[in-house]
């Protein structure tokens, strides 16, 4: 046996002694207690149970999500980047056919390509203020319009809003009004 395997199974010995000798204590207080009545036994058990819950769940389930909302981000910010580098060394630099079909269907094409690359970096700069309004808390998840917090659903659905789904109905009527339509 190694010093290392050594090493860890006396670790594990101490550790369980440690923890076998916690819990005789603990029965022999439970014992003791429950000579006198049950109930103080269970409550100090039951509080300690609370006490080390409230440790270990210090997150709130909305900072969790906000949480995995940026791991995600930063997933579709790298595919984003690579599906663009993919793009721009597949593109032809010159684009000559002999048939004048072709050579527009082959236009086409590469102009739909690159409209929809110019999408892409829109989102790819969204999310970059998005990640960095997460990054600074405060921020995220609240919408600029009226101040309220943007609810967690439509923070999953769209994770670079800006504003809450009433801000945004109401942003795009007035759109649509404005248009004529």
């Amino acid at each position: 046996m190694t010093k290392k395997t050594t090493a860890k199974k006396t670790v594990a010995k101490k550790k369980k002694a440690a923890s076998n000798t916690k819990k005789t204590a603990v029965k022999k207080s439970v014992s003791k207690s429950s000579a006198k009545t049950k109930k103080p036994a269970v409550k100090k058990v039951a509080a300690t149970k609370k006490k080390t819950a409230k440790k270990k769940t210090s997150m709130s389930r909305r900072e969790k999500l906000i949480l995995q909302i940026k791991q995600d981000l930063i997933a579709q910010r790298e595919s984003l980047l690579k599906e663009a580098e993919d793009t721009l060394s597949a593109l032809p630099s010159e684009l000559n056919f002999p048939d004048m079909g072709d050579q527009a269907t082959a236009e086409t094409d590469r102009n739909f390509m690159l409209r929809l690359r110019d999408r892409e970096r829109m989102l790819l700069k969204k999310i970059e203020e998005t990640i960095a309004r997460i990054d600074a808390s405060e921020e995220y998840g609240t919408c600029e319009e009226c101040g309220n917090e943007i609810g967690i659903k439509r923070l999953e659905a769209r994770p670079v809003t800006t504003y809450c789904i009433d801000c945004k109905t109401r942003q795009e009527e007035d759109e649509r009004i404005a248009e004529g339509g």
